[in-house]
């Protein structure tokens, strides 16, 4: 029996979708239908974060129990209308209107990970990120405490940065540049690196800046590999592929003094941006420079 479709119209734009009534979520029966309608509803303060970027699908085709792929080159089937950028012999998807967003989600491409760079200047990144992964015997109240003092030594360089949840097990902070004379690996790398490395020495206790498993018990890694302009983190407002529609979520600061309150699910996130807005907008608009290594 052929799947049931159902066609819709999105800003001018015709989709047919499928599957509504799929599963994606099994714990909680958060279907394709609940994913779709979470995207469209999200789109305005998802939107301004996806605009201009490649981005990466992370697709689950039978939901957050079954295989996933991840999927750089923009599907040949794509509707003509959603934009396409060739990036270094790969063609993006470039996800900046609702339309192509419904349909991405009725790829089931639970997560969007776009890049930390425009498609015009890949070589440039618009943020510094660091993502605060905690090892085994570590929580989100170890990546609030680190998360904190990684602010404190950024806002000694006078660079103001932003929290957002993993929508995992982490803390991601997002440090805005939007400015022309930046790069990778002589700005946000090194220097991210050097960051890392600094409150490592300073709180050996808590603070691990390497992947090595074995050193990372009890302990918080503070990755900044994520800035290389071959990588891609989790967007805000990202669905996450847990076994309930969690979301990478934009924090006010003082909500890391209750660690135990910063799990969101979709309707959460709805519900928060209605209250405050997009608390990361100043992501993709505050203009600072990076120090002088």
């Amino acid at each position: 029996m052929a799947a049931a479709r159902v066609e819709v119209a999105v800003e001018g734009r015709r989709l047919s979708l499928s599957n509504l009534e799929k599963v994606m979520y099994p714990a909680v029966g958060f279907t394709k239908g609940h994913v779709i309608d979470y995207y469209t509803r999200i789109a305005p303060a998802v939107l301004p974060h996806l605009r201009n970027r490649p981005l990466t699908l992370k697709r689950y085709p039978n939901g957050v129990e079954s295989q996933y792929f991840y999927e750089k080159r923009c599907p040949s089937h794509a509707p003509e209308w959603v934009r396409r950028e060739q990036v270094e012999q790969i063609e993006y998807c470039v996800c900046e209107e609702l339309a192509t967003l419904v349909w991405l989600a009725n790829l089931a491409d639970l997560e969007l990970h776009p890049s930390l760079s425009l498609v015009d200047d890949i070589l440039r990144p618009t943020v510094m990120a660091f993502d605060l992964d905690p090892g085994p015997g570590a929580g989100l109240a170890e990546c609030c405490e680190v998360a904190f003092l990684l602010r404190d030594a950024l806002s000694q360089l006078n660079l103001e940065s932003f929290a957002k949840t993993s929508g995992s097990k982490g803390i991601q902070l997002y440090v805005p540049l939007n400015t022309e004379d930046v790069d990778y690996d002589h700005g946000t790398k090194p220097l991210s690196k050097a960051l890392a490395r600094h409150l490592e020495s300073q709180h050996p206790e808590l603070i691990v800046s390497q992947q090595k498993k074995e050193l990372r018990a009890g302990k918080v890694l503070i990755d900044w590999s994520q800035n290389d302009e071959h990588k891609t983190t989790v967007g805000v407002y990202s669905l996450r592929a847990r076994e309930r529609p969690t979301v990478s979520t934009p924090l006010a600061w003082e909500e890391l003094d209750d660690p135990d309150s910063l799990v969101f699910e979709a309707a959460d996130v709805l519900a928060r941006v209605e209250q405050h807005g997009d608390l990361f907008a100043p992501v993709v608009e505050l203009k600072q420079e990076l120090p002088d290594l």
